[in-house]
């Protein structure tokens, strides 16, 4: 079981590595499962980005992540994307929508309804709108939060400070 769980997570921390990676399978995950992600000891920044196919903000600014994902492929920055869209959508609209977008980092779909929850984990100040944003560098002890669309330069701005100095440039 341990096994198991150690591989699940590799595969979903280390699968957006793969360039041309399309995802026609998204992963259904509750929130205990995105805090063992989140929460893992390393070196690697984190970029948790929270958004849905039907909020147009979050659809808008997308491309920036993905390009940051990109981008940052050699520099231990992973960028996740959590769905927020509905459990039912996860076969169908989710995929759909991703391959049309040319998105091909990691997505998975978080099913927690009852937000209240969990949100305040992410940040006690989230009100729950999205997009949201969290950075974090557990071996840092590192982590920034921005609730709404992100202004691309202070955002990378910001993430140059959550990497470690031997992968900064």
């Amino acid at each position: 079981m341990r096994f198991r769980l150690v591989v699940f997570f590799f595969l979903i921390f280390f699968s957006s590595c793969h360039k041309g990676f399309s995802q026609s399978k998204i992963d259904v995950i509750k929130f205990e499962d995105l805090q063992k992600i989140m929460n893992q000891p390393n070196d690697t920044t984190l970029i948790v980005h929270f958004w849905a196919t039907w909020c147009k903000p979050c659809v808008e600014e997308l491309p920036i992540f993905e390009k940051i994902s990109q981008e940052y492929l050699q520099k231990k920055v992973k960028v996740l994307f959590i769905s927020m869209d509905f459990p039912k959508d996860v076969a169908t609209k989710v995929p759909s929508f991703l391959k049309s977008t040319n998105i091909n980092s990691n997505v998975l779909l978080l099913d927690e309804p009852d937000y209240n929850s969990w949100i305040d984990v992410i940040d006690k100040d989230w009100s729950g709108t999205i997009p949201a944003t969290l950075i974090l560098n557990t071996n840092m002890r590192k982590r920034k939060f921005y609730e709404g669309p992100v202004k691309a330069m202070s955002f990378l701005e910001d993430l140059k400070t959550m990497l470690p100095s031997s992968v900064e440039n």
